[in-house]
């Protein structure tokens, strides 16, 4: 720890100068595919909070964008006025940091059952629908060209493509994910206005404070595709911690959500193309599962909460053939 502390001290002074101090340095999770640590960056009398984020997943195991792509999805974001924390720099070479990058700090919460439970989160919980769906009709809006360094991914072509890609890596016998797979292949929605997404937009991964949303967090999924999947994600059942019957990240309602969504300018979109996503976001959030239970028996990436990826893997499964058969909505 000490060691760490030292390069990012040393990559700081690069930038800030000879004089510059870190201090109140704190680790608030390892996290599935970054490393986060929030510091103090002091120079003199001034003292500001900011966060440093390192890509600790192995590139070749990864699916998600690299954390050169991800600060520069930021910027572009940032630009357009969004509510994301601003990014600063991006580690290189010489800070022998690997990867990732600085921001500044956001205050807020971020975990799920406070945001929902807390009494003091009372009055965020009844804006966050219009904040987030405004939020994404103003990304949705901002011109792909911007993100062009997105195209090449895969999951910008066919996301379902990409994520059986993905799962076929792991050559785990899992019946109920080739059956949504099948299901996705074969109920493809109309082609749709190709869009700057997020796809991470969920409850857990963006930040709250008492009259709402102070930011969004998490960008290493970004990519380009139809705006229904980015909605589509934040109502998957799997983010509504309990509150099934509020679909919108377990706080609100799917047609307060689209009209909201249409208000802020997006365009109008039918629920069952964000139901198709929903049944989506089950098979894309059980093939991550997956991956993270193989990284602790295979990779070397032990973790008690990577092993309980295996047992939450059957969980998602049952949500997913009972959402296919039309019993959840």
């Amino acid at each position: 720890m000490n060691a760490e502390l030292d390069l990012l001290r040393r990559a700081l002074q690069r930038r800030f100068g000879d004089a510059a101090k870190i201090d109140q340095v704190t680790i608030p999770t390892v996290g599935g595919s970054n490393r986060t640590m929030l510091f103090d960056l002091v120079e003199g009398a001034t003292r500001r909070r900011l966060v440093s984020r390192q890509v600790t997943m192995p590139a070749a195991e990864s699916p998600f964008l690299p954390a050169g792509h991800q600060y520069h999805a930021m910027q572009v974001a940032v630009k357009h006025g969004l509510a994301v924390p601003a990014p600063l720099f991006e580690f290189d070479a010489g800070d022998g940091m690997g990867t990732g990058f600085v921001t500044e700090f956001t205050a807020g919460e971020s975990l799920p059952k406070r945001i929902l439970q807390d009494p003091n989160f009372a009055t965020a919980r009844q804006n966050l629908v219009g904040q987030l769906a405004e939020f994404l009709a103003k990304l949705h809006a901002i011109d792909p060209a911007e993100v062009a360094f997105l195209e090449p991914y895969v999951e910008s072509r066919d996301p379902v493509e990409a994520f059986r890609r993905y799962f076929d890596l792991y050559r785990e016998a899992h019946p109920a994910l080739e059956i949504g797979l099948r299901w996705l292949e074969r109920h493809r929605p109309p082609p749709r206005r190709r869009a700057f997404l997020h796809a991470d937009l969920r409850t857990g991964n963006f930040l709250v404070g008492p009259d709402g949303l102070t930011a969004v967090l998490d960008w290493e999924c970004c990519h380009i595709g139809a705006p229904a999947e980015d909605i589509g994600w934040l109502t998957t059942r799997s983010w509504r911690f309990g509150n099934i019957d509020l679909p919108v990240g377990g706080f609100g309602k799917r047609e307060d959500f689209l009209t909201a969504y249409q208000a802020a300018g997006g365009e109008r979109i039918d629920t069952e193309e964000i139901r198709y996503w929903e049944v989506f976001g089950l098979l894309r959030w059980a093939v991550y599962n997956v991956m993270q239970a193989y990284s602790h028996v295979f990779s070397g990436r032990s973790s008690v909460v990577f092993a309980a990826c295996g047992r939450n893997t059957s969980m998602i499964e049952y949500d997913l053939l009972m959402s296919i058969a039309g019993h959840y909505r």
